[in-house]
Formats: C-alpha cells, sequence, structure tokens
C-alpha cells in the first residue's frame, strides 16, 4: 500500500496499525528495534554536515533513533499532529513543554486540578528559575479571562483533571490564552489519544504519558508532546536533545505495538467504567462519583462537544474516613492497588496519600480530593467481577 503517512483517508484503526511503518533492508513484518547508541559516516565530512543539519539522517539517539521515530510518526497520525517528540516518562514530556516555552520573567497560568508532580513542577520548580504560576479554577472562564488579561507565555491544563474529572473548554480557554500571548499545553493522559483531540479544539501542544493507556499494559514507560512543527522543532526538541529526555529504542517499540491494539483496549476498558460507575452512583456508601460518561456529571454538555469517548477512570468518595478507605482498599481481592492507571488490569489508590499528597490539605479538599476518595482505574476484566470485588470491599468499610 501507498505510504500511510502521505494519506489523510485512512481510519485510526489503519493508522494505529500502518502508519509510522518504516521496513529495513530486510523487510520485515513486524517493526524493527534499533538498540543503538551511535550511528556511522562515510566521511568526515558527512559527519561535519550532519552536525551542521545540512543533512538529515541519524546521528546519537540521545537526538534520535529509527524505532523511536517510527513510535512519533504513529502517535502523531493518531492524534493528528504534525509532529511528536518522545521521551522517557510523561513528567519529562511536561517539562520539555514547559521548560521549553519559559524562562525568567515569563508567566504560566494553570488549571488548580493538576496530578501532583504537575502541580509541583508550576509551583515550586519553575518558580525557581523566575516563572510566575498562577492558578486557576479550570472550569471558571472568568476566572481565566481576568488571569489572562495579561500577557502569558504559557498556559498548562489537564482535562478531564486527575483525579475528579472535571474539564476545562480547551476552545474558550486557548482563545483567550492566544489573545494574551499564550501557548496552551494540554495534559491528554484522562482524555486519550482516543477520546479527545486538543489540538482539533485549539491546543497547541499535547502532552503525554504513554505509560498510560498507550503502552496500558504494566510494562514500559515512555511520554510525549505533540503538535505543530515548528513548535516541536523550536520549543521542544532542544530541551529533549541538550537534557536527554530521550525514549530508549526498546520502550519506542513496545509502544509502537501497544498502539496497535489502544482502540480496542481502551473501547472495552470505557465500556466496564461505564458499569462500574453507574453501580457506585447507586450505592450508599458512595457520596460522589465521577465520571464523565454518567448523566450526573455536571459538564455533560462540554463533554458531549469535546470528547468522543469516557476514559477508563472513575473516582468516588466513600462516605468513611481515611481509615476506612484504606479498609476498603486493603480488602479488594481482583483489584490491585496501585497508582498507576490506564492498565489491562483494574487499579486503586487513595490520591491524598499518594498521587496528590504534594499538594495542600487546603487544596486538595477544594479539588473535591477527600480522605473517603478513591480513583479506579478500570481494566479489562468482566465489569459484574469488579463490582463484586467492591460489594465485598465495602462490607469491610460498614
Amino acid at each position: 500500500m501507498s505510504d500511510p503517512n502521505e494519506r489523510g483517508d485512512l481510519h485510526r484503526e489503519t493508522l494505529a496499525v500502518r502508519a509510522g511503518l518504516h521496513r529495513s533492508a530486510f523487510d520485515e513484518t513486524a517493526e524493527a528495534m534499533y538498540l543503538t547508541s551511535g550511528y556511522v559516516y562515510d566521511t568526515a565530512g558527512e559527519a561535519e554536515a550532519t552536525f551542521l543539519e545540512e543533512v538529515d539522517r541519524y546521528s546519537y539517539s540521545r537526538y534520535a533513533n529509527p524505532t523511536v521515530t517510527m513510535f512519533e510518526e504513529r502517535l502523531a497520525a493518531l492524534e493528528g499532529a504534525q509532529a511528536a517528540y518522545a521521551t522517557p516518562t510523561g513528567m519529562s514530556a511536561v517539562f520539555a513543554a514547559l521548560g521549553g516555552l519559559c524562562a525568567a520573567g515569563d508567566r504560566i497560568v494553570a488549571s488548580k486540578a493538576l496530578f501532583g508532580t504537575c502541580y509541583t513542577v508550576c509551583a515550586e520548580i519553575l518558580p525557581r528559575w523566575g516563572v510566575e504560576a498562577v492558578f486557576v479554577d479550570g472550569t471558571d472562564l472568568d476566572a481565566w479571562r481576568e488571569a489572562l488579561s495579561v500577557p502569558t507565555k504559557a498556559v498548562f491544563f489537564e482535562t478531564p483533571s486527575n483525579p475528579t474529572m472535571t474539564l476545562v473548554d480547551i476552545a474558550a480557554v486557548s482563545e483567550l490564552a492566544h489573545a494574551a500571548g499564550a501557548t496552551v499545553v494540554v495534559d491528554n493522559v484522562f482524555g486519550t489519544p482516543l477520546f479527545s483531540s486538543p489540538l482539533q479544539h485549539g491546543a497547541d501542544l499535547v502532552v503525554y504519558s504513554a505509560t498510560k493507556h498507550i503502552d496500558g499494559q504494566g510494562r514500559v514507560m515512555g511520554g510525549a508532546v505533540l503538535g505543530s512543527a515548528q513548535l516541536i522543532k523550536d520549543v521542544v526538541r532542544p530541551m529533549i536533545r541538550v537534557l536527554g529526555l530521550t525514549m530508549s529504542a526498546f520502550n519506542a517499540w513496545v509502544l509502537v505495538k501497544s498502539l496497535e491494539t489502544m482502540d480496542l483496549r481502551l473501547t472495552k476498558q470505557a465500556q466496564g467504567a461505564l458499569a462500574v460507575a453507574e453501580w457506585l452512583e447507586a450505592n450508599p456508601l458512595v457520596s460522589q462519583v465521577f465520571y464523565p460518561g454518567l448523566a450526573s456529571h455536571p459538564q455533560a454538555e462540554l463533554i458531549a462537544r469535546q470528547m468522543t469517548g469516557h476514559g477508563t477512570v472513575v473516582t468516588f468518595t466513600l462516605d468513611t474516613d481515611r481509615a476506612g478507605a484504606f479498609r476498603a482498599l486493603d480488602a479488594l481481592e481482583i483489584v490491585d492497588i496501585s497508582n498507576n492507571l490506564g492498565d489491562t488490569k483494574s487499579l486503586a489508590t487513595h490520591p491524598a496519600t499518594t498521587t496528590h499528597s504534594k499538594i495542600p490539605e487546603a487544596e486538595r479538599l477544594a479539588l473535591g480530593i477527600t480522605d473517603g476518595t478513591i480513583r479506579l482505574s478500570v481494566g479489562l476484566e468482566h465489569p459484574d467481577d469488579l463490582i463484586a470485588d467492591l460489594e465485598r470491599a465495602f462490607a469491610a468499610v460498614r
């Protein structure tokens, strides 16, 4: 068939298998894994021309690697992005994007509802470099409007948020951000490449932890930044190449193969997540359920406009204290306790003491993360078995 990278008429399922496929001279069926640190040149002049960027070729795997390129091109095709750069973790992707954009004297506006480590980057690390960080309620357009009434370098938010599933209106906030001169960076881990397309709604850069959903099988870590070719070249690439925020060829190979099944996995997991969320909503021990697929979600209109699916993570609050939440988690027999998510195995964690423990308590409570809050990443197990497991666990709370 013709090169999928040159065509715009292929469905997502086809791109997941064919995009970014570059066969070697051996014409292998599966993608090749290039476990090499460096590359050789025919002449010293060719090496010089490579480092002057007069020729486009591989020079060192800290800069680029053929297997990593395949992952980048396939993910970019699925995202509808011009370009992508892979990183070793999701946090290195966040750092490459925000660190590449901001310098001393710049200003960043971020949503308060962030993953704990992302919050630390914005609230502690960037300010050490002289970057002003302003946090707003991501659901409040007036708050965004006020914060963006002065020049700003970057806007950063996740949608849906981890763990309480609040959405940010990407199109509206992007319009305000661009008027303030800001570049919009969206953490789309919970939205996933399958269910949310921030670039189509006005965002400039999208960041992923490829560990979640993209691999989604608990094997390797990875991250990616996607956007226009110009932004990737001018903002992201220098950070990654100089600081060594480089994905390994092995991890890239695993992730390339993972993309082939991502649609199937996530579609099935989202179906299970909805069934579990509906059961939780009817349970008298549960005071609140956070899941975009529920009709009771307060942002249902925005969800319908901005997402094509509802994700794999359900967060709920038990009507109990921390000890009761811990008893429930400890009583689970099928679901594992883990701070990871997006896996084929169902995983549960207590955000207040794990993923969001670095956020000050008052701010955490304002986000709806209480001592009774549990985040459940729904895997590929049958939802009836997961519900039975939760029912047994809830008995430990009573």
